[in-house]
């Protein structure tokens, strides 16, 4: 037992970190205490004028006003606002098709704002990586990793948080491949091939001469 128990309560404390604020914070639609734990797909908010701050195993967040993400253990899922991240276990943050990575596994110190649909990432200790996810069916890993792109210690870069729309055949229609292949297509063509050799072979009895033998 006794070292069961440690290994036991090891387990059901993964993932899990602390809240902190001031009031103005909100954790899965309710308003939070003070103080409160949080587990991984947690989502926080916080009003206008309130900072929050989590506080997890190596890592510590700093939510700043007006903000809204969704808590993952070592990943934070930022849907709009901003956030600053002090971290030596590789805490990323991602928005949208776009992850942010410390490149090492050192204290590093990075903000992260997700405003208008810019993404703007400021490294203030250490380098992070931006990994830009495309969203094309077959792009190569070679492509993908062309993407990327590293914001040194001091350096500040900006990137639009939308993901590269998914490549299309011409003449095709979106999420239906090539239109011409379709169902859509495909269906009054055999309708009409169709009723025609209908009406040709018992649509009337009249003789295809004119005169009667």
């Amino acid at each position: 037992m006794i070292f069961v128990l440690p290994v036991s309560l090891t387990a059901q404390d993964l993932g899990r970190a602390m809240l902190r604020n001031q009031g103005g914070t909100w954790v899965n639609g309710s308003q939070s205490p003070d103080s409160t734990a949080i587990f991984p797909d947690d989502s926080i908010q916080t009003e206008p004028g309130h900072v929050a701050k989590i506080d997890a195993d190596g890592s510590t967040v700093t939510v700043q006003p007006e903000s809204v993400l969704q808590y993952k253990g070592n990943e934070i899922v930022l849907d709009h606002g901003s956030l600053q991240v002090d971290t030596s276990r590789g805490m990323k943050v991602s928005v949208n098709c776009l992850t942010v990575v410390p490149v090492t596994q050192d204290w590093t110190q990075y903000d992260v704002t997700d405003v208008n649909g810019k993404v703007t990432v400021v490294a203030h200790k250490s380098g992070v990586n931006i990994h830009s996810q495309s969203s094309l069916a077959k792009r190569s890993k070679e492509a993908a990793a062309s993407g990327d792109v590293t914001v040194r210690e001091g350096e500040t870069a900006t990137r639009d948080e939308h993901c590269p729309a998914t490549a299309r055949l011409p003449g095709s229609i979106d999420g239906n491949g090539p239109w011409l292949n379709s169902w859509w297509a495909k269906g009054p063509a055999f309708a009409a091939i169709f009723t025609l050799c209908f009406f040709r072979c018992f649509g009337h009895d009249d003789p295809l001469s004119p005169s009667k033998p």
